[in-house]
């Protein structure tokens, strides 16, 4: 996958001295709040969510903690699955794990239950285009990857494999384990899965935070 233009590789202390804090931090917190949104429209509709959040409303439907809850949960679970990749969080990773769960029930809440099945429809395909939105707002904020996406690259850089097979791969084993715990997949789980990728790479062109490089990548750059 192209790394979009304005996107640069920084570590989690570089991540903070590359300016424009109050502003990065600003959409990080947006973007994870419209990602709450996302995934509950698509709840709320009931024609399937997406691949981890069938999986989070299957361990939901199991025990007795709430769809917010278990995102954390297994955000941190997921997060110790880096120690072996030797993957290093940022505050927008740190920030994920922990406000997404809570920004998703308080979407849960606030949000009605349609009935109509033309409003259920409209629910899911605005929940693509919000989570697309909000996927590229906070990775535009250049302040690290979400905990999911951090275990792809991590396993991508470990494994030698595209990117692209371990996506798809992580993506159908949690889907597997939420269908047999009863999760809710269905036709948006196929639209998602084919539509927020494309979505996403066409909201980065205009949502990516313009950086200086660090001096040493630049120094990088000259010499090579």
């Amino acid at each position: 996958m192209t790394r979009p233009a304005g996107l640069l590789n920084l570590g989690p202390m570089e991540q903070l001295r590359a300016g424009r804090l109050p502003e990065r931090v600003l959409r990080l917190l947006a973007g994870l709040w419209c990602y709450g949104l996302a995934a509950a429209l698509m709840i709320e509709g009931g024609l399937g969510a997406a691949p981890w959040d069938v999986f989070h409303l299957g361990v939901s439907g199991r025990v007795p903690l709430s769809f917010g809850t278990v995102m954390v949960i297994t955000s941190v679970v997921v997060l110790l699955a880096w120690i072996p990749l030797r993957q290093m969080p940022g505050l927008g990773t740190v920030a994920n794990s922990l406000l997404l769960g809570p920004f998703a029930d308080i979407n849960l809440a606030l949000l009605p239950t349609p009935g109509d099945l033309w409003l259920r429809t409209l629910f899911m395909l605005a929940g693509v285009v919000a989570c697309a939105f909000a996927t590229a707002l906070y990775i535009g904020a250049q302040l690290g990857p979400g905990p999911r996406d951090g275990l792809m690259t991590g396993l991508t850089r470990r494994s030698g494999w595209p990117l692209r097979r371990v996506r798809t791969l992580i993506e159908l084993g949690v889907l597997a384990v939420g269908v047999l715990l009863g999760g809710t997949v269905g036709v948006g789980t196929v639209v998602f899965a084919f539509g927020v990728g494309p979505l996403t790479q066409w909201f980065l062109r205009g949502l990516v935070v313009r950086l200086e490089p660090p001096a040493t990548d630049a120094a990088r750059g000259d010499a090579g």
